[in-house]
Protein backbone atom coordinates (compact mmCIF):
# COMPACT_ATOMS: atom_id res chain seq x y z
CA UNK A 1 0.00 0.00 0.00
CA UNK A 2 1.28 3.38 -1.05
CA UNK A 3 1.92 6.54 1.39
CA UNK A 4 -0.31 8.65 -0.48
CA UNK A 5 -1.52 9.61 -3.44
CA UNK A 6 -2.04 12.75 -5.48
CA UNK A 7 -4.41 13.23 -7.86
CA UNK A 8 -3.80 16.35 -10.70
CA UNK A 9 -0.33 17.54 -11.63
CA UNK A 10 -0.47 20.94 -11.62
CA UNK A 11 1.91 22.86 -9.31
CA UNK A 12 0.23 22.47 -6.34
CA UNK A 13 -0.28 18.54 -6.39
CA UNK A 14 3.16 18.35 -7.63
CA UNK A 15 4.79 19.77 -4.74
CA UNK A 16 2.51 18.26 -2.30
CA UNK A 17 3.98 15.13 -3.69
CA UNK A 18 7.37 15.97 -3.91
CA UNK A 19 7.45 17.50 -0.19
CA UNK A 20 6.04 13.99 0.60
CA UNK A 21 8.61 12.08 -1.52
CA UNK A 22 11.29 14.17 0.42
CA UNK A 23 10.09 13.16 4.27
CA UNK A 24 10.32 9.44 3.00
CA UNK A 25 6.76 8.59 2.18
CA UNK A 26 5.62 6.61 -0.58
CA UNK A 27 4.13 8.46 -3.16
CA UNK A 28 2.38 7.75 -6.89
CA UNK A 29 0.68 10.87 -8.68
CA UNK A 30 -1.92 10.61 -11.20
CA UNK A 31 -2.79 13.17 -14.43
CA UNK A 32 -5.46 13.30 -16.67
CA UNK A 33 -3.56 15.06 -19.53
CA UNK A 34 -0.79 13.59 -21.19
CA UNK A 35 1.76 15.63 -19.49
CA UNK A 36 2.29 17.39 -16.13
CA UNK A 37 1.55 20.91 -15.49
CA UNK A 38 -2.07 21.84 -15.27
CA UNK A 39 -1.60 26.02 -15.38
CA UNK A 40 1.60 25.70 -16.13
CA UNK A 41 2.63 23.97 -19.35
CA UNK A 42 4.18 25.52 -22.96
CA UNK A 43 2.99 24.10 -26.23
CA UNK A 44 3.19 25.38 -29.80
CA UNK A 45 -0.16 26.87 -30.19
CA UNK A 46 0.17 29.06 -33.41
CA UNK A 47 3.25 28.23 -35.27
CA UNK A 48 5.77 26.25 -35.69
CA UNK A 49 8.80 27.54 -33.40
CA UNK A 50 6.65 29.55 -31.49
CA UNK A 51 6.06 28.49 -27.57
CA UNK A 52 3.37 29.90 -25.99
CA UNK A 53 2.49 29.35 -22.11
CA UNK A 54 -2.08 28.50 -22.47
CA UNK A 55 -2.03 29.72 -19.31
CA UNK A 56 0.57 31.64 -16.82
CA UNK A 57 3.62 33.12 -18.27
CA UNK A 58 5.09 35.60 -15.65
CA UNK A 59 5.99 34.44 -12.02
CA UNK A 60 6.34 36.85 -9.30
CA UNK A 61 4.96 34.21 -6.99
CA UNK A 62 6.67 31.38 -8.33
CA UNK A 63 10.39 32.79 -8.10
CA UNK A 64 9.40 33.93 -4.53
CA UNK A 65 7.62 30.81 -3.02
CA UNK A 66 8.77 29.86 0.19
CA UNK A 67 8.04 25.90 -1.51
CA UNK A 68 9.92 26.55 -4.31
CA UNK A 69 13.06 28.04 -2.53
CA UNK A 70 13.58 24.94 -0.91
CA UNK A 71 13.49 22.43 -3.40
CA UNK A 72 16.88 22.04 -6.10
CA UNK A 73 14.95 22.67 -9.16
CA UNK A 74 17.69 24.45 -10.76
CA UNK A 75 19.04 21.25 -10.89
CA UNK A 76 16.18 19.84 -13.03
CA UNK A 77 16.45 22.80 -15.52
CA UNK A 78 14.36 25.57 -13.81
CA UNK A 79 15.97 29.18 -14.78
CA UNK A 80 14.52 31.95 -14.51
CA UNK A 81 15.34 34.74 -16.92
CA UNK A 82 14.15 38.28 -16.24
CA UNK A 83 13.16 41.31 -18.93
CA UNK A 84 15.10 44.61 -17.90
CA UNK A 85 11.75 45.82 -16.01
CA UNK A 86 8.93 43.21 -14.23
CA UNK A 87 5.85 45.54 -15.43
CA UNK A 88 4.83 48.67 -16.62
CA UNK A 89 1.53 50.12 -16.86
CA UNK A 90 1.60 52.26 -20.09
CA UNK A 91 -0.97 55.85 -20.61
CA UNK A 92 -2.69 56.74 -23.76
CA UNK A 93 -0.67 60.06 -23.32
CA UNK A 94 2.87 57.38 -24.21
CA UNK A 95 4.32 57.71 -20.09
CA UNK A 96 4.15 54.97 -18.26
CA UNK A 97 4.73 53.51 -14.42
CA UNK A 98 6.99 50.69 -13.91
CA UNK A 99 8.12 47.98 -11.04
CA UNK A 100 11.22 48.12 -11.07
CA UNK A 101 13.41 45.84 -8.95
CA UNK A 102 14.51 49.39 -7.68
CA UNK A 103 11.92 50.91 -5.38
CA UNK A 104 13.41 54.41 -6.42
CA UNK A 105 12.78 54.04 -9.55
CA UNK A 106 9.05 52.73 -9.28
CA UNK A 107 8.61 55.56 -6.81
CA UNK A 108 9.92 57.81 -9.48
CA UNK A 109 8.17 56.61 -11.80
CA UNK A 110 4.65 58.00 -9.96
CA UNK A 111 5.48 61.62 -10.21
CA UNK A 112 6.93 63.99 -7.04
CA UNK A 113 3.89 63.84 -4.99
CA UNK A 114 4.03 60.05 -4.45
CA UNK A 115 7.50 59.26 -4.36
CA UNK A 116 7.52 59.94 -0.92
CA UNK A 117 4.18 57.59 0.19
CA UNK A 118 5.21 54.73 -1.72
CA UNK A 119 8.40 54.54 -0.15
CA UNK A 120 7.34 54.44 3.31
CA UNK A 121 4.55 52.12 2.32
CA UNK A 122 6.82 48.71 0.69
CA UNK A 123 10.27 50.12 2.44
CA UNK A 124 9.26 48.45 5.67
CA UNK A 125 7.73 45.18 4.57
CA UNK A 126 10.25 44.57 2.14
CA UNK A 127 12.99 45.17 4.69
CA UNK A 128 11.66 41.62 6.12
CA UNK A 129 10.45 40.07 3.17
CA UNK A 130 11.21 36.50 3.04
CA UNK A 131 9.60 36.34 6.18
CA UNK A 132 6.83 38.30 5.25
CA UNK A 133 5.97 35.84 2.48
CA UNK A 134 6.46 32.98 4.28
CA UNK A 135 4.04 33.89 6.54
CA UNK A 136 1.66 35.18 4.72
CA UNK A 137 1.33 32.53 2.16
CA UNK A 138 0.77 29.73 5.28
CA UNK A 139 -2.22 31.32 5.96
CA UNK A 140 -4.36 30.49 7.35
CA UNK A 141 -1.56 29.42 9.88
CA UNK A 142 -0.11 25.72 8.98
CA UNK A 143 2.90 27.42 11.81
CA UNK A 144 3.63 30.07 13.77
CA UNK A 145 4.09 33.39 12.07
CA UNK A 146 7.83 34.08 11.84
CA UNK A 147 7.70 38.06 12.15
CA UNK A 148 4.34 38.73 13.66
CA UNK A 149 4.46 42.46 13.55
CA UNK A 150 5.34 42.29 9.84
CA UNK A 151 2.56 40.46 9.31
CA UNK A 152 -0.11 42.61 11.55
CA UNK A 153 1.80 45.29 9.49
CA UNK A 154 0.97 44.28 6.14
CA UNK A 155 -2.54 43.03 7.42
CA UNK A 156 -3.42 46.89 8.37
CA UNK A 157 -2.62 47.90 5.25
CA UNK A 158 -3.58 45.18 3.16
CA UNK A 159 -6.68 43.71 4.73
CA UNK A 160 -9.12 46.74 3.89
CA UNK A 161 -10.06 47.35 0.20
CA UNK A 162 -7.56 48.28 -2.63
CA UNK A 163 -9.64 51.59 -2.97
CA UNK A 164 -8.49 52.23 0.23
CA UNK A 165 -5.19 51.83 0.33
CA UNK A 166 -4.96 54.26 -3.15
CA UNK A 167 -6.03 57.52 -0.65
CA UNK A 168 -2.47 57.32 -0.12
CA UNK A 169 -2.01 58.70 -3.44
CA UNK A 170 -2.38 61.74 -5.36
CA UNK A 171 -1.70 60.78 -8.82
CA UNK A 172 -3.46 59.10 -11.27
CA UNK A 173 -0.60 56.94 -12.62
CA UNK A 174 -0.15 54.87 -9.22
CA UNK A 175 -3.80 54.42 -8.54
CA UNK A 176 -4.18 52.82 -12.47
CA UNK A 177 -1.15 50.40 -11.52
CA UNK A 178 -2.66 49.30 -8.21
CA UNK A 179 -5.97 49.00 -9.58
CA UNK A 180 -4.26 46.32 -12.10
CA UNK A 181 -1.91 44.76 -9.87
CA UNK A 182 -5.33 43.74 -7.94
CA UNK A 183 -7.10 42.60 -11.27
CA UNK A 184 -4.62 39.93 -11.65
CA UNK A 185 -7.01 37.63 -9.11
CA UNK A 186 -9.92 39.25 -11.04
CA UNK A 187 -11.22 40.80 -7.53
CA UNK A 188 -13.22 43.66 -7.65
CA UNK A 189 -11.48 46.68 -6.86
CA UNK A 190 -13.47 47.44 -3.28
CA UNK A 191 -13.72 43.73 -1.95
CA UNK A 192 -12.22 42.55 1.39
CA UNK A 193 -8.31 42.35 1.39
CA UNK A 194 -7.64 43.30 -1.95
CA UNK A 195 -4.97 45.53 -0.73
CA UNK A 196 -2.91 42.76 0.23
CA UNK A 197 -3.39 41.53 -3.34
CA UNK A 198 -1.73 44.75 -5.26
CA UNK A 199 0.87 45.43 -2.04
CA UNK A 200 2.32 41.27 -2.60
CA UNK A 201 2.81 42.02 -6.24
CA UNK A 202 4.76 45.35 -5.77
CA UNK A 203 6.87 43.59 -3.21
CA UNK A 204 7.30 40.39 -5.36
CA UNK A 205 8.74 42.75 -8.06
CA UNK A 206 11.37 44.66 -5.79
CA UNK A 207 12.29 40.77 -4.22
CA UNK A 208 13.02 39.41 -6.52
CA UNK A 209 11.46 40.28 -9.92
CA UNK A 210 8.37 39.24 -12.36
CA UNK A 211 10.83 36.19 -14.32
CA UNK A 212 9.54 34.06 -17.46
CA UNK A 213 11.51 30.40 -17.22
CA UNK A 214 13.67 29.71 -20.27
CA UNK A 215 11.85 27.40 -22.90
CA UNK A 216 8.27 28.66 -20.66
CA UNK A 217 6.06 27.80 -17.67
CA UNK A 218 6.83 23.77 -18.60
CA UNK A 219 9.94 24.30 -17.04
CA UNK A 220 8.34 24.32 -13.56
CA UNK A 221 6.13 21.55 -13.81
CA UNK A 222 8.73 19.01 -15.64
CA UNK A 223 11.56 20.36 -13.04
CA UNK A 224 8.87 19.44 -10.33
CA UNK A 225 8.12 16.12 -12.05
CA UNK A 226 12.04 15.23 -11.98
CA UNK A 227 13.18 16.26 -8.67
CA UNK A 228 9.90 13.32 -8.08
CA UNK A 229 10.82 10.62 -9.84
CA UNK A 230 14.54 10.89 -8.07
CA UNK A 231 12.83 10.90 -5.01
CA UNK A 232 11.06 7.56 -5.69
CA UNK A 233 7.44 8.90 -6.46
CA UNK A 234 5.86 7.90 -9.88
CA UNK A 235 4.23 9.85 -12.29
CA UNK A 236 1.22 8.46 -14.42
CA UNK A 237 -0.23 10.38 -16.76
CA UNK A 238 -2.97 9.77 -19.24
CA UNK A 239 -5.08 8.57 -15.89
CA UNK A 240 -8.29 10.03 -15.74
CA UNK A 241 -9.95 9.79 -12.37
CA UNK A 242 -13.78 9.48 -11.74
CA UNK A 243 -14.16 8.07 -8.09
CA UNK A 244 -11.80 7.29 -5.62
CA UNK A 245 -11.92 3.00 -6.62
CA UNK A 246 -9.93 3.97 -10.15
CA UNK A 247 -6.95 4.79 -7.73
CA UNK A 248 -4.26 2.53 -5.81
CA UNK A 249 -4.79 1.71 -2.09
CA UNK A 250 -3.14 4.20 -0.07
CA UNK A 251 -3.23 5.27 3.51
CA UNK A 252 -3.72 9.02 2.21
CA UNK A 253 -5.34 10.72 -1.03
CA UNK A 254 -4.90 14.40 -1.81
CA UNK A 255 -6.29 16.12 -4.52
CA UNK A 256 -5.08 19.15 -7.09
CA UNK A 257 -8.14 19.36 -8.05
CA UNK A 258 -11.77 21.89 -8.08
CA UNK A 259 -14.12 21.64 -5.49
CA UNK A 260 -16.63 20.09 -7.58
CA UNK A 261 -14.26 17.38 -9.10
CA UNK A 262 -13.40 16.40 -5.88
CA UNK A 263 -16.41 16.14 -4.33
CA UNK A 264 -18.30 14.36 -7.35
CA UNK A 265 -14.99 11.65 -7.33
CA UNK A 266 -15.05 11.15 -3.90
CA UNK A 267 -18.68 11.45 -3.39
CA UNK A 268 -19.45 14.11 -1.19
CA UNK A 269 -22.47 15.41 -2.38
CA UNK A 270 -23.13 18.95 -1.47
CA UNK A 271 -19.97 19.70 0.63
CA UNK A 272 -18.94 22.44 -1.22
CA UNK A 273 -22.00 23.93 -3.05
CA UNK A 274 -21.64 27.25 -1.51
CA UNK A 275 -18.14 27.28 -2.98
CA UNK A 276 -18.12 30.34 -5.61
CA UNK A 277 -16.63 30.27 -9.00
CA UNK A 278 -15.46 33.80 -10.43
CA UNK A 279 -14.94 35.30 -13.85
CA UNK A 280 -13.61 33.85 -16.47
CA UNK A 281 -10.28 35.10 -19.25
CA UNK A 282 -10.44 35.59 -23.52
CA UNK A 283 -7.05 34.45 -23.70
CA UNK A 284 -4.95 35.23 -27.16
CA UNK A 285 -1.62 34.10 -27.93
CA UNK A 286 -0.19 35.99 -30.45
CA UNK A 287 2.71 34.83 -32.98
CA UNK A 288 4.46 38.14 -33.85
CA UNK A 289 7.32 39.11 -36.45
CA UNK A 290 8.51 41.96 -34.66
CA UNK A 291 8.08 43.09 -30.99
CA UNK A 292 4.99 44.89 -30.02
CA UNK A 293 5.50 48.41 -31.06
CA UNK A 294 4.45 50.27 -27.31
CA UNK A 295 4.41 53.89 -27.39
CA UNK A 296 5.80 54.13 -24.39
CA UNK A 297 9.23 52.68 -23.98
CA UNK A 298 8.78 51.27 -20.63
CA UNK A 299 6.74 48.91 -22.30
CA UNK A 300 8.91 47.66 -24.85
CA UNK A 301 11.26 46.27 -22.06
CA UNK A 302 8.97 44.72 -19.74
CA UNK A 303 8.18 41.36 -19.01
CA UNK A 304 4.53 42.09 -17.94
CA UNK A 305 2.18 45.03 -19.99
CA UNK A 306 -1.09 46.38 -17.84
CA UNK A 307 -3.67 47.45 -20.00
CA UNK A 308 -6.07 49.61 -18.67
CA UNK A 309 -6.39 53.96 -19.22
CA UNK A 310 -7.46 54.60 -15.53
CA UNK A 311 -8.21 53.12 -12.33
CA UNK A 312 -11.86 53.70 -13.30
CA UNK A 313 -11.79 52.14 -16.53
CA UNK A 314 -10.23 49.16 -14.79
CA UNK A 315 -12.79 49.03 -12.28
CA UNK A 316 -15.41 49.43 -14.60
CA UNK A 317 -14.13 45.84 -16.36
CA UNK A 318 -13.87 44.07 -13.34
CA UNK A 319 -17.58 44.66 -12.57
CA UNK A 320 -18.54 44.03 -15.64
CA UNK A 321 -17.32 40.50 -15.60
CA UNK A 322 -17.80 39.81 -12.10
CA UNK A 323 -21.38 41.57 -10.67
CA UNK A 324 -22.73 42.48 -14.02
CA UNK A 325 -22.27 38.89 -16.29
CA UNK A 326 -21.22 41.14 -19.25
CA UNK A 327 -18.07 41.11 -21.45
CA UNK A 328 -16.38 44.86 -21.09
CA UNK A 329 -16.44 47.47 -23.60
CA UNK A 330 -12.94 48.38 -22.79
CA UNK A 331 -11.38 45.11 -21.49
CA UNK A 332 -8.85 45.39 -18.50
CA UNK A 333 -6.10 43.76 -20.27
CA UNK A 334 -2.60 41.86 -18.88
CA UNK A 335 -0.20 41.18 -21.41
CA UNK A 336 3.29 39.04 -21.10
CA UNK A 337 5.66 39.38 -23.91
CA UNK A 338 8.09 35.99 -22.54
CA UNK A 339 10.86 36.82 -25.92
CA UNK A 340 11.73 39.69 -24.48
CA UNK A 341 13.25 38.11 -21.97
CA UNK A 342 14.39 34.64 -23.36
CA UNK A 343 14.49 34.84 -27.54
CA UNK A 344 14.53 31.21 -27.91
CA UNK A 345 11.09 31.37 -27.13
CA UNK A 346 10.52 31.88 -31.14
CA UNK A 347 12.62 31.91 -34.34
CA UNK A 348 14.97 34.68 -34.74
CA UNK A 349 13.49 38.23 -35.31
CA UNK A 350 10.25 37.07 -34.01
CA UNK A 351 8.32 37.52 -30.94
CA UNK A 352 5.50 34.96 -28.61
CA UNK A 353 2.97 37.24 -26.93
CA UNK A 354 -0.49 36.96 -25.00
CA UNK A 355 -3.12 39.51 -23.87
CA UNK A 356 -6.46 38.24 -21.45
CA UNK A 357 -9.16 40.29 -20.45
CA UNK A 358 -12.12 39.23 -17.81
CA UNK A 359 -15.14 37.98 -19.03
CA UNK A 360 -17.72 36.43 -17.20
CA UNK A 361 -18.11 32.60 -16.14
CA UNK A 362 -18.57 30.55 -18.78
CA UNK A 363 -19.30 33.58 -21.37
CA UNK A 364 -19.23 32.10 -24.91
CA UNK A 365 -18.78 35.49 -27.38
CA UNK A 366 -15.56 36.11 -28.83
CA UNK A 367 -13.42 38.98 -27.10
CA UNK A 368 -10.60 39.04 -29.90
CA UNK A 369 -11.72 42.48 -31.41
CA UNK A 370 -12.26 44.42 -28.03
CA UNK A 371 -8.56 43.14 -26.88
CA UNK A 372 -6.96 44.21 -29.83
CA UNK A 373 -8.50 47.84 -30.07
CA UNK A 374 -7.32 48.52 -26.57
CA UNK A 375 -3.88 46.79 -27.82
CA UNK A 376 -4.30 49.22 -30.56
CA UNK A 377 -4.81 52.34 -28.25
CA UNK A 378 -1.67 51.53 -26.98
CA UNK A 379 0.94 50.08 -29.47
CA UNK A 380 -0.93 51.78 -32.82
CA UNK A 381 -0.05 49.39 -35.48
CA UNK A 382 0.15 46.15 -33.08
CA UNK A 383 -2.49 44.27 -35.89
CA UNK A 384 0.39 44.55 -39.08
CA UNK A 385 2.56 42.89 -36.87
CA UNK A 386 0.20 39.21 -36.33
CA UNK A 387 1.26 36.18 -38.02
CA UNK A 388 -0.84 33.97 -36.60
CA UNK A 389 -3.56 33.87 -32.86
CA UNK A 390 -4.64 31.11 -31.08
CA UNK A 391 -8.10 32.67 -29.06
CA UNK A 392 -9.20 30.44 -26.24
CA UNK A 393 -12.55 31.90 -24.35
CA UNK A 394 -14.08 30.05 -20.85
CA UNK A 395 -15.14 27.21 -22.98
CA UNK A 396 -11.60 26.29 -24.46
CA UNK A 397 -9.65 27.12 -21.26
CA UNK A 398 -12.09 24.65 -19.25
CA UNK A 399 -11.35 22.15 -21.63
CA UNK A 400 -7.32 22.55 -21.00
CA UNK A 401 -7.56 22.49 -17.43
CA UNK A 402 -10.59 21.14 -15.56
CA UNK A 403 -9.74 23.09 -12.55
CA UNK A 404 -10.82 25.76 -14.38
CA UNK A 405 -13.99 26.01 -13.90
CA UNK A 406 -16.06 27.80 -16.46
CA UNK A 407 -12.93 29.21 -17.24
CA UNK A 408 -12.53 29.95 -14.36
CA UNK A 409 -8.35 30.28 -14.53
CA UNK A 410 -8.49 30.87 -10.08
CA UNK A 411 -10.01 27.81 -9.80
CA UNK A 412 -12.94 30.03 -7.48
CA UNK A 413 -14.03 33.62 -6.68
CA UNK A 414 -10.71 35.36 -4.58
CA UNK A 415 -13.32 37.61 -3.64
CA UNK A 416 -14.88 38.56 -0.31
CA UNK A 417 -14.20 35.80 2.56
CA UNK A 418 -13.56 33.52 0.15
CA UNK A 419 -10.45 35.59 -0.74
CA UNK A 420 -8.73 34.19 2.25
CA UNK A 421 -11.04 31.32 3.66
CA UNK A 422 -11.22 29.17 1.22
CA UNK A 423 -12.79 26.43 0.04
CA UNK A 424 -15.08 26.43 3.41
CA UNK A 425 -14.85 28.71 6.39
CA UNK A 426 -12.82 26.10 8.47
CA UNK A 427 -9.56 26.27 9.85
CA UNK A 428 -8.53 23.05 7.94
CA UNK A 429 -9.22 24.20 4.43
CA UNK A 430 -6.86 21.03 3.25
CA UNK A 431 -9.06 18.79 5.24
CA UNK A 432 -12.21 16.88 3.93
CA UNK A 433 -15.34 14.93 5.38
CA UNK A 434 -13.18 11.80 4.52
CA UNK A 435 -10.38 11.64 7.05
CA UNK A 436 -7.70 10.05 4.58
CA UNK A 437 -8.94 12.65 1.48
CA UNK A 438 -7.40 16.02 1.31
CA UNK A 439 -7.41 18.75 -1.15
CA UNK A 440 -4.38 20.96 -1.91
CA UNK A 441 -5.42 23.18 -5.77
CA UNK A 442 -6.21 26.87 -5.70
CA UNK A 443 -9.03 26.61 -4.11
CA UNK A 444 -7.19 26.31 -0.98
CA UNK A 445 -4.98 29.28 0.60
CA UNK A 446 -3.03 31.24 -0.60
CA UNK A 447 -5.05 30.88 -3.47
CA UNK A 448 -4.54 31.30 -7.32
CA UNK A 449 -0.84 31.39 -8.68
CA UNK A 450 2.13 29.32 -9.67
CA UNK A 451 3.64 29.28 -6.36
CA UNK A 452 3.05 25.43 -4.80
CA UNK A 453 2.55 26.61 -1.54
CA UNK A 454 -1.11 25.39 -1.69
CA UNK A 455 0.65 22.11 -2.13
CA UNK A 456 3.41 22.85 0.64
CA UNK A 457 0.74 23.52 3.31
CA UNK A 458 -1.59 20.47 2.21
CA UNK A 459 1.02 18.14 2.41
CA UNK A 460 1.74 19.00 6.05
CA UNK A 461 -1.82 18.38 6.76
CA UNK A 462 -0.93 14.84 5.46
CA UNK A 463 2.28 14.12 6.86
CA UNK A 464 0.80 15.23 10.45
CA UNK A 465 -2.19 12.41 9.42
CA UNK A 466 0.23 9.62 8.30
CA UNK A 467 2.33 9.83 11.59
CA UNK A 468 -0.90 8.70 13.36
CA UNK A 469 -1.73 6.29 11.63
Amino acid sequence: MLDAVVVGAGPNGLTAAVELARRGFSVALFEAKSTVGGGARTEELTLPGFRHDPCSAAHPLGINSPAFRALPLDRYGLEWLHAPLPMAHPFPDGTAAVLSRSVARTAASFGPRDAGPYRRLVEPLLAHWDTLVRDFMSLPLTALPRDPVTLARFGLAGLPPSTWLMRRFKDERVKTLFAGLVAHVMAPLDGLATGAIGLVFALAAHARGWPVPRGGSQAISDALAGYLRDLGGEVHTDYEVKRLDDLPPARAYVFDTSPAALARIAGFGDYYANYRYGPSVFKIDYALDGPVPWTAPEARVAGTVQIGASHAEIGTALRAASREDRAPDKPFLITVQPSVADPTRAPEGKHVFWAYGHVPNGWSGDLTEAIERQLERFAPGFRDRVLARATAGPAEMAARNANYVGGDIACGAASGLQLLLRPRLSLFPYHTPHPAVFICSSATPPGPGVHGMSGHNAAKAVWRRLRQT
